[in-house]
């Protein structure tokens, strides 16, 4: 007898709600076949890349399971790129286009990484980022913001959309009802903004209510505690945040899309990756990003979770339906569009160029110690290269705990010295060791990451590139006059 745990049809439902993942820079056999069975689609990695023909074979094998089969990415530009993972965005990041203020240049760049994004067969982009970050100590958003204001990231977030999904790449709008405000990393824990809806509305919520004016096709949430109207739970599974607010009030009608429901902030919280699943369905999402690590054993239990949900009433049958309808008219309508080639090779150069900031003199900075000081990187960004030795600049990496001011001096001689650095600011004694080292020697800093109110007193010079993409790096190698002028 068939039972709805068993049921053919059923099963379909639950796995059209999925958005898998693989391994590797080939599709494996499970990952196409579950796609003929139903599963939405896969999310691809910086592990699965390897160049662009390869990754337009791995998006035709995934068609060739299922030709309608959403193929999504992280590919934000900046310092989150799955493309260019090896050697880093040709584009600057959202920080540095929302410090540009050049709207209709965030919507061109947002076209190009778009129109590279159809050639190779990918129809989702888990892009914008269009938190507000307004806290210098946030680890996860920072750069990946257009910046603290609501107003300009509202603008900007809007024509990252509208550019983006002129390719026929639909765009998702993340990370709803706004990470911005966190001190906490939701891949580790459970972070909490405790404010009132009226701040949300004000400060966090403005940047959504343009991407939803602007057509945005789907929108990610946030697993982030909002007391006001979540509880003790993220707001991945709050029914208040994702029917009440996002729908409700906000009118949103495209395809709500889960942050990765291996995360911690998701996972503990639910106690699982299947627990979260049902969670996330009947509070009203309705495409799961699994996570990264996935496999053919996790999916089915997975979608075992969902249907055994169903068949105890914590998941309404009606609600998994909706789901899955809703992820089925997204990939109806990702249906990237090929133009002919454009030459964007000088965009995202040119864009990293207008963004940097100086403060201070550069002069008698010639020949200088070009020392990186070591940061490490967050699971959104990956270990991508950073830094301005990817531009033919001899660099030192030196951690801050294993160096002193001494024996940087020591090195340096009569040199002056320039300290590149990734959020310094939060970085453990990195301001104590820059302060110190200005105090004693020559120094400009090279802020490669979130721009904090810190500056160090006694450096001669601080440069800003609001971010430490492969064209952010260059940009600031030409400002110091480390390279010829391109």
């Amino acid at each position: 007898m068939t039972t709805v745990r068993t049921d053919p049809a059923l099963r379909r439902l639950a796995l059209g709600t999925l958005l898998a993942a693989f391994p590797g820079a080939t599709a494996p056999d499970w990952a196409v076949e579950l796609l003929g069975e139903g599963l939405a689609g896969h999310t691809l990695f910086g592990t699965n890349i390897v160049d662009p023909d390869q990754v337009a074979g791995i998006t035709a094998a995934l068609r060739a399971g299922r030709p309608d089969a959403l193929v999504a990415i992280d590919e934000e530009g900046g310092d989150v790129t799955r493309l260019a993972h090896a050697t880093g965005s040709p584009y600057p990041g959202n920080a540095a286009l929302g410090a540009i203020g050049d709207t209709a240049l965030t919507r061109r760049v947002y076209e190009a990484i778009g129109a590279e994004l159809a050639v190779l067969g990918v129809n989702v982009n888990l892009a914008p980022t269009v938190d507000v970050n307004t806290a210098d100590e946030n680890p996860v958003i920072g750069t990946r913001s257009f910046g603290a204001d609501p107003v300009r990231v509202a603008a900007h977030a809007a024509a990252a959309v509208t550019g983006l999904q002129a390719t026929g790449v639909a765009a998702c709008a993340k990370h709803f009802p706004g990470h911005g405000a966190t001190v906490a990393d939701s891949h580790h824990e459970l972070p909490t903004v405790d404010v009132p809806v009226d701040l949300l509305r004000a400060r966090d919520l403005p940047p959504f209510a343009a991407v939803i004016a602007a057509d945005a096709r789907a929108i990610m949430t946030a697993h982030i505690r909002v007391p006001t109207l979540t509880g003790d739970a993220p707001a991945t599974f709050s029914r208040s945040v994702l029917v009440d607010l996002l729908r409700a009030e906000y009118g949103f009608t495209g395809t709500v899309i889960t942050d990765a429901l291996e995360m911690k902030g998701a996972a503990l919280a639910a106690g699982g990756v299947g627990p979260a699943a049902v969670r996330a369905l009947a509070a009203g999402a309705d495409l799961l990003c699994i996570g990264a690590k996935v496999d053919a054993t996790l999916v089915e239990q997975v979608v075992a979770v969902i249907l055994a949900g169903v068949a105890d009433g914590q998941l309404p049958l009606a609600r998994l339906e909706q789901a899955a309808a809703r992820t089925t008219e997204l990939a109806t309508w990702a249906r990237p569009v090929v133009g002919p080639p454009t030459v964007t090779t000088d965009l995202g150069y040119t864009a990293a160029r207008r963004a940097v900031r100086v403060e201070g003199i550069l002069a008698d900075l010639s020949a200088p110690l070009v020392v990186r000081l070591v940061s490490d990187s967050t699971i959104a960004e990956g270990r991508v290269p950073w830094g301005l030795g990817p531009h033919g600049v001899e660099e030192i990496p030196v951690a801050v705990g294993e160096t002193s001011v001494a024996a940087l001096r020591e090195r340096a001689g009569s040199r002056p010295i320039v300290l590149v650095g990734r959020h310094l600011h939060r970085l453990p004694g990195a301001a104590d060791l820059v302060e110190a080292l200005a105090a004693a020697h020559p120094v400009a800093v090279l802020e490669m990451g979130w721009p904090s109110r810190w500056r160090p007193a006694a450096a001669r010079a601080f440069v800003t590139t609001y971010g430490a993409s492969h064209a952010n790096g260059r940009a600031a190698a030409e400002v110091l006059g480390l390279v010829d002028a391109g």
